[in-house]
């Protein structure tokens, strides 16, 4: 009797701890649920990145100093995102740009002031595939591309497979390209292929390298 008690608390904790762990994962957002796919447990350890962007720019970036460099045919830039000034100002804005390409699925978490809309099952743009689908929209104010947002179709596993950017939340996209070719980078998971769904176009992240502690 005292052997059946016992088995009837074990099992008893057992159902507990699975459903508050389902409930806990429900509770986490969809931005986070995303972010997790991607690698974010990861991001604490990571020291230093670096990659190039569509072969015109190239980037160093330390994220626990914020100190940033871009290489490119013309010229070398070395800046610290704290202390912006007026000839790194420039620079800044295409680092943005190019990271947000490369850690789309972390910015989701990491971007102050943005909405994020309910997801949907939809048709997706250049796969025409069903997928999930959320839209990130920026605030008016602040930034460098205020207002804009994007449509962002992941699968059931919350990996980013397409995005479609509208300018200022246009009505239509100004830009429709694929999340392809994944790869990990000491836990981090980048798309380094963006290709739009006619032509030969393919947005390319390459030499990517990402140290840890």
């Amino acid at each position: 009797m005292k052997k059946l008690l016992v088995a009837i608390c074990l099992i008893s904790l057992y159902f507990s701890c699975k459903q508050k762990n389902e409930k806990a994962l429900r509770d986490i957002s969809i931005a986070e649920k995303i972010a997790n796919a991607h690698g974010i447990e990861n991001w604490n350890a990571i020291t230093q990145i670096q990659f190039t962007f569509f072969n015109k720019r190239s980037w160093n970036w330390k994220p626990k100093t914020n100190d940033v460099t871009l290489i490119t045919e013309k010229d070398t830039i070395h800046y610290n995102r704290n202390t912006l000034d007026s000839l790194s100002l420039k620079a800044d804005r295409a680092f943005i740009n190019d990271k947000f390409w490369l850690l789309i699925p972390f910015q989701l978490v990491w971007d102050q002031g943005t909405t994020i809309s309910e997801p949907t099952k939809e048709q997706s743009p250049v796969h025409k595939t069903p997928l999930n689908k959320i839209t990130l929209t920026y605030p008016d104010i602040g930034g460098y591309t205020p207002g804009d947002a994007y449509d962002i179709y992941y699968s059931d596993d919350f990996i980013i497979k397409e995005w479609a950017f509208k300018k200022g939340n246009a009505a239509t996209a100004g830009l429709i390209n694929t999340f392809e070719n994944y790869q990990d980078f000491n836990g981090i998971k980048i798309a380094l292929d963006h290709k739009k769904p006619e032509g030969k176009w393919n947005l390319t992240l390459t030499n990517i390298k990402i140290k840890k502690e």
